[in-house]
């Protein structure tokens, strides 16, 4: 009998594995991070953890390219497929010196992120950490977020300093020291 339970259970249809436990955890974790210490501060915390894989995803991608610095396109080509990878659907929606804008319609967390904003922290600091170690400045504003209730995301990565960068609300960049 038991042997049968035990056949049972392993063949029973729930929806559980790899990503969908990492997604759920990622979730609970910022989830529980907003409710005690509020949505500033849990994006702060995720801000962190944002910057250090952006620093490690931006290495990756140097040492395949074998290039000490990306380029602006080079960027961009970077932020879409590393998204891509993830089982994001980000796109170009135009660029230039000054910014790249982004669009997205579906976020790699999936259903997880809704009602999650400081889940955004995420693509904001890895976004941010490679643009600006690669050129120097970078400001992300998350106009529009899945995580928020909107149908897709808006992301302005601006590259330069200028009044409209100025006036966006979002997170500065700037270039650091990496580790090698």
């Amino acid at each position: 009998m038991t042997n049968f339970l035990n056949h049972s259970i392993s063949t029973l249809n729930v929806s559980l594995e790899r990503d969908i436990f990492l997604r759920t955890l990622i979730r609970e974790l910022s989830g529980t991070l907003q409710d005690v210490v509020g949505i500033e501060e849990a994006s702060g915390f995720i801000s962190v953890v944002g910057e250090r894989m952006g620093r490690q995803i931006n290495q990756d991608y140097k040492s395949t390219l074998e290039v000490s610095n990306l380029s602006r396109k080079q960027v961009a080509d970077v932020l879409v497929d590393l998204k891509r990878r993830i089982q994001g659907n980000f796109y170009i929606i135009e660029q230039d010196d000054e910014k790249i804008v982004f669009g997205n319609s579906v976020c790699p967390f999936g259903e997880k992120v809704l009602n999650r904003p400081a889940m955004c922290m995420m693509t904001s600091n890895v976004f941010g950490t490679i643009a600006a170690n690669n050129l120097g400045y970078a400001k992300v504003e998350l106009q529009d977020t899945i995580a928020n209730g909107a149908s897709g995301c808006r992301v302005i990565v601006y590259l330069k300093l200028t009044q409209e960068a100025e006036d966006a609300e979002g997170r500065e960049y700037y270039k650091g020291l990496e580790s090698v």
